[in-house]
């Protein structure tokens, strides 16, 4: 919001000589975001003054322009002699054709400086010197028309010499203010007004002084049919001059307010809406086509607004309409078919009130920000449209020469204000300031509310315009801002006793040490994904990670989902590394994934109060179930090939040892089992197994996902549940095993076993049968060739026994191994004769 210091002190009695930057400060105190104080017009310097056209010459040239040699009298300060004149004048080469003897007109004189730096000086030119420059608005920075210069009018009251700078309202302080949605008020110069005079203690100048009568339909028929109107105010103003033009003082203000200057009319209803915050439309009357009716949109409407786009419009889109259809997105724009015309001399002024969601959602559905909608989904005095309806019919009337009709219509009401009852001390108690319970209420009077004291209590009733006071602690901050935050000392909170990490938050921050000192480098990525991720990765129908919950207002329409996997976020990670040359990488991230939960819409519970419990559940129940992933990809080299080796590939073996560390740092042992599951190579991936809950899968993604996503050729992947991994995961502290003084005995075993017998299975069966002596089994070779039949492999164990209290016998470890190899019997196992 941009607030011309000028326009504020109509509205509020500023004191003497207050600056923008100082009043600026003030607003600052306040609690408003002051950006910065624009002094308009301070760079136009030097001699600048009142002309008037004394003589002029048109001269043809040979480039074909006609140029006037002009003789002004710039007052008996600034005047040289002429021969012809006895005051005296200064002669100027001037190109516009737009003035004539006896004119006021707005000369530079050598030494001004013009906008953009511009320097005067006195030169040759069109073979005459000219001593100086008659100026158009964009070369004093008021405007953008070079079609001509400035004509001054001849009632106001100037002269020769003297300084035009306040009938052009050449200079101003602007300040520029960024209004946060709560205080949407204060984009008005009313509102700044209002909160200017509260702060600074001087009286304020409503212009919003009409009561909102009772519903009136003897104007223009209005009919609503949506409650996201609840109020609509049709005046009829008829006979207006659509030649006039704009006042050099509205244009100006406009103009410094960041808005230009289109026509009286429109300027009319934009001005209105900068001073009192009320957005207004006026339709040209005779383009209406039967009664105005204010609903929602119907499937396959469209809507052509005022910068000539078709719109194709929602359902949920709030329209003003009339017997052709829609003309109007209500709170946002207007619709082409009814705007007004250079023509146009009979207005239907329109001022309503729209329930802030509704527009908010449309702006953005239609991404049509608007002056209107800036204010609408921010939230509108309802109180201010009558008022506001009357005060650009009145100028229509005064500057465009207008009748306003006697029949009005005002259809619906205000909507009553929320009550609220406080402690008078609860400012006190939550500023951590003693502020009286008289201070409160002084406070809280000035800011517009009603006050009613009962005892200690404050029952307090909203102005119509603060539709942020709503809660007791809105008060509160009400009375913070006014009293001033920066008059609250800083006091730091004494932080409580805590009783350290839950056991998740440790366990979850050694999981995540120890990948990293696996080597692997934890990233962040948004918990976003799209529909077709889960195509790439070939996730079948029936998978559960395609119940994806979509985001009403996702970041990107091209990820509109919640993510069910880390995966696809790791692979765009991967492959945007290796678009940069980063081929060799291993990437870790946890985080949440968003399971849907019973798929019904989530109740959205008013801010006035606590929901209840069952809104509450039903909330909770909407919500989908986020539990913890840890996701892991690889792809290039583990290590590169230097002076000690040829390298090593990163893969499947990389990341099943990922595994492995991850279980170990909360004390667990994952087994590994044969699985199949999208994204990974069917024959390469593996479930990941803890107490025979399945905690995740890892192995080698398939060559289809691997192409789909642009990642190294063979690439692997891990993707775990930790909240399973934890549950999963002995409780409490672990333990260390007896350390054994005595000798351990050695002995390898090679098995024959089928091909569709797992490792795993060969090695706990093993073990199983070894028995309490066993201290450690390890597979340390794997053989398929001639000497093993058709369809099965050889494994060779490493296995070590050692008896905690005493030296073990052969006989021990012979009746041990034994026991071993009857166990993987079990199993199709055959002790392989070498």
């Amino acid at each position: 919001m941009r607030a011309p210091l000028s326009w504020l002190a109509e509205h509020v009695d500023l004191p003497d000589g207050i600056t923008g930057r100082e009043l600026g400060e003030v607003l600052i105190r306040a609690g408003l975001e002051v950006e910065k104080v624009d002094e308009v017009g301070a760079e136009i310097t030097g001699p600048v003054v009142v002309g008037r056209v004394l003589a002029s010459v048109d001269e043809p040239q040979k480039n074909g322009k006609t140029i006037r040699w002009v003789q002004v009298d710039v007052g008996p300060a600034h005047n040289e002699p002429h021969p012809d004149f006895p005051q005296g004048c200064r002669s100027v080469v001037c190109g516009a054709h737009n003035f004539a003897v006896g004119d006021l007109v707005v000369v530079s004189l050598p030494g001004a400086v013009l906008a953009g730096g511009f320097r005067i000086a006195a030169r040759k030119t069109y073979g005459h010197v000219s001593d100086g420059m008659i100026c158009a608005e964009d070369e004093l920075g008021i405007g953008h028309d070079h079609t001509g210069i400035i004509v001054l009018p001849q009632d106001a009251g100037l002269e020769p010499g003297d300084d035009p700078s306040g009938v052009l309202h050449l200079r101003d302080d602007v300040l520029e203010i960024d209004v946060s949605p709560d205080i949407g008020y204060c984009l008005s110069i009313r509102g700044l007004a209002r909160e200017t005079g509260q702060n600074l203690g001087v009286a304020f100048h409503d212009v919003v002084d009409r009561a909102t009568p009772a519903a009136k339909a003897d104007g223009y028929p209005v009919r609503l049919e949506d409650p996201a109107c609840p109020l609509f105010v049709a005046l009829t103003v008829t006979g207006i001059d659509p030649s006039r033009p704009t006042p050099r003082w509205m244009a100006r203000r406009l103009v410094m307010a960041g808005m230009r200057s289109i026509s009286l009319a429109v300027d009319i209803t934009n001005y209105v809406m900068l001073e009192t915050g009320q957005p207004l439309h006026a339709s040209d009357a005779t383009l209406l086509q039967g009664p105005i009716v204010v609903r929602k949109a119907q499937p396959g409407e469209s809507l052509v607004t005022l910068d000539d786009q078709t719109r194709e419009l929602d359902p949920d889109d709030l329209l003003i309409t009339d017997d052709s259809g829609p003309i109007g997105l209500a709170g946002v724009m207007g619709g082409a078919s009814t705007e007004l015309r250079s023509t146009s001399v009979d207005l239907l002024i329109e001022a309503a009130n729209f329930e802030p969601t509704t527009i908010s959602r449309t702006l953005r559905r239609h991404n049509l920000p608007s002056e209107a909608s800036k204010r609408f989904h921010r939230g509108v005095d309802p109180d201010a449209a009558y008022s506001a309806a009357h005060r650009a019919a009145q100028l229509l009337v005064d500057l465009a020469g207008g009748t306003l009709s006697e029949a009005e219509t005002v259809v619906g009401a205000v909507p009553a204000a929320p009550q609220q009852v406080i402690d008078a001390g609860l400012p006190s108690k939550i500023l951590g300031v003693d502020i009286p319970a008289q201070r409160v209420v002084e406070i809280l009077r000035a800011s517009g509310c009603q006050v009613t004291v009962e005892d200690q209590l404050l029952r307090l009733t909203p102005p119509s315009w603060r539709l942020d006071l709503r809660d007791p602690y809105d008060y509160v901050e009400e009375v913070g801002r006014k009293v001033g935050f920066d008059t609250i000392p800083s006091v730091l909170p004494v932080a409580p006793a805590g009783r350290g990490l839950t056991r998740d938050q440790q366990a979850r921050r050694a999981i995540g040490r120890a990948a990293v000192a696996a080597g692997f480098v934890e990233v962040l990525t948004f918990p976003f994904m799209a529909a077709d991720d889960l195509d790439r990765m070939a996730v079948p129908a029936d998978d559960p990670r395609r119940a994806l919950v979509r985001l009403a207002n996702p970041l990107a329409e091209t990820q509109p989902y919640l993510r069910t996997t880390i995966l696809p976020g790791l692979f765009a990670a991967a492959a945007r590394n290796a678009s940069r040359g980063n081929d060799d990488l291993a990437l870790v991230e946890l985080g949440s994934v968003f399971l849907r939960g019973s798929g019904l819409p989530a109740p959205v519970p008013g801010v006035s109060e606590r929901p209840a419990a069952a809104e509450l559940a039903a909330i909770e129940s909407a919500l989908p179930r986020q539990p913890r992933h840890l996701a892991a990809v690889l792809g290039g080299r583990w290590r590169r090939p230097g002076w000690d080796g040829a390298g090593e590939a990163a893969g499947w073996r990389q990341a099943f040892a990922l595994t492995d560390v991850l279980a170990g740092a909360v004390g667990a042992t994952i087994e590994r089992r044969p699985a199949s599951r999208a994204p990974w190579h069917p024959g390469r991936c593996a479930e990941l197994v803890i107490d025979q809950t399945v905690v995740g899968y890892a192995g080698e993604l398939h060559p289809a996902v691997v192409a789909a996503f642009g990642l190294a050729e063979r690439a692997a992947a891990v993707e775990l549940d930790l909240d399973a991994l934890l549950a999963a995961a002995p409780a409490g502290p672990g333990s260390i095993a007896h350390v054994s003084a005595h000798p351990v005995a050695k002995d390898d075993l090679a098995l024959v076993v089928p091909e569709d017998v797992s490792v795993a299975a060969v090695q706990a069966a093993l073990a199983a049968g070894a028995g309490e002596l066993l201290e450690s089994i390890s597979l340390f070779d794997v053989y398929t060739g001639g000497q093993v039949p058709a369809g099965h492999r050889s494994l060779a164990f490493a296995v070590r026994f050692r008896a905690p209290d005493r030296p073990v016998t052969d006989a021990e470890t012979s009746a041990a191994r034994a026991a071993a190899v009857a166990a993987a019997a079990e199993l199709g196992a055959v002790l392989r004769d070498f």
